[in-house]
């Protein structure tokens, strides 16, 4: 059955924020092209909703659809009561108690004030927009905030850092629902990145690059030959530098070590061979990089919280 997602739009509604979910999930779709989720965008009430790109949004839906949804999504918002006082208004509330038990419940950058108001979050972990940290933990001081990280998942709740970092969240969602082959296909689409690690930094110190092209040509180079060792020593000499400057500039490009980018990328090398091919374990891991079945169940416990044959089992594609 196709998944339905309510966009809960609440006044004043970040309008880039907005937007991002029904986009990413839209553009979600089967092998045969066929639509994976049913999105709406929803109000508190019939009232149209001011949003800071400097437009009002007349509705299709009321809160209702937040009784029908399987994911409830939040925005983030200027709304004064959850952003300034940690309270709800009358209508919002009510809005909030349509949602059924076991509702999986997202919230882009401020819209974790919205969940934190109706004490969704409380005793739970969850991040947002690192500019309003402080405010949010004088708020809501029940939350395990985690400032540095792109988004959190919580398993039913999910939250994300500010704005793109939506982006990332809504991507994550879709590739734990159906495999990253939809979820890459959903990104290149709307032409984004298709998988940054949620446990990234928000806040990437981004210096002008070395050269033309900084190390994303040593990147892509690297990226062709993930099976290989790939030595620290080797990465700086493609990209014609000392080993400490070459270091230096891929984590001010990247937010991350080499080191720690490679792992990412052969484990994502590792899931999308899972997916697709009937390879024994052993060689999915030589494939990617990571030499042996034991090295790779250990960092796929790691990334993604399972072993190569459970996740095979439920993504494979076929």
């Amino acid at each position: 059955m196709t998944h339905r997602v309510a966009v809960l739009a609440v006044e004043e509604a970040v309008g880039y924020d907005l937007c991002i979910p029904p986009q990413i999930f839209n553009a979600s779709v089967d092998a045969a092209g066929s639509p994976l989720y049913e999105v709406v965008v929803c109000g508190v009430d019939a009232k149209p909703v001011s949003v800071t790109a400097g437009f009002t949004a007349v509705l299709d839906h009321g809160p209702e659809a937040l009784a029908w949804a399987d994911t409830v999504i939040v925005p983030g918002t200027r709304s004064p009561g959850p952003r300034h006082d940690g309270t709800l208004s009358g209508p919002l509330a009510d809005a909030l108690a349509l949602i059924r038990p076991g509702t999986r419940v997202m919230s882009i950058c401020t819209g974790a004030f919205v969940l934190g108001a109706a004490g969704i979050l409380d005793g739970r972990p969850a991040t947002t927009h690192w500019r309003f940290v402080d405010q949010f933990r004088a708020l809501y001081p029940a939350v395990h905030l985690d400032p540095d990280v792109l988004f959190v998942d919580d398993g039913d709740v999910l939250t994300s850092a500010g704005l793109s970092a939506g982006i990332d969240l809504c991507l994550h969602v879709v590739r734990s629902d159906h495999g990253s082959e939809v979820a890459n296909r959903a990104a290149r689409y709307c032409v984004v990145p298709p998988w940054r690690e949620g446990g990234q930094s928000q806040f990437i110190d981004r210096p002008l690059p070395v050269g033309a092209g900084g190390v994303s040509a040593t990147r892509a180079w690297a990226l062709d030959r993930l099976h290989e060792p790939l030595e620290l020593s080797a990465l700086a000499a493609h990209a014609k530098m000392s080993v400490r400057t070459f270091s230096r500039h891929f984590r001010a490009e990247t937010g991350e070590s080499p080191g720690t980018w490679l792992i990412q990328q052969r484990v994502r090398h590792a899931l999308h061979l899972l997916e697709t091919t009937d390879l024994p374990i052993d060689q999915v891991a030589e494939r990617s990089g990571l030499r042996s079945a034991t090295s790779l169940r250990q960092h796929m416990r790691t990334a993604v919280g399972v072993s190569p044959l459970a996740y095979r089992k439920t993504f494979r594609t076929g």
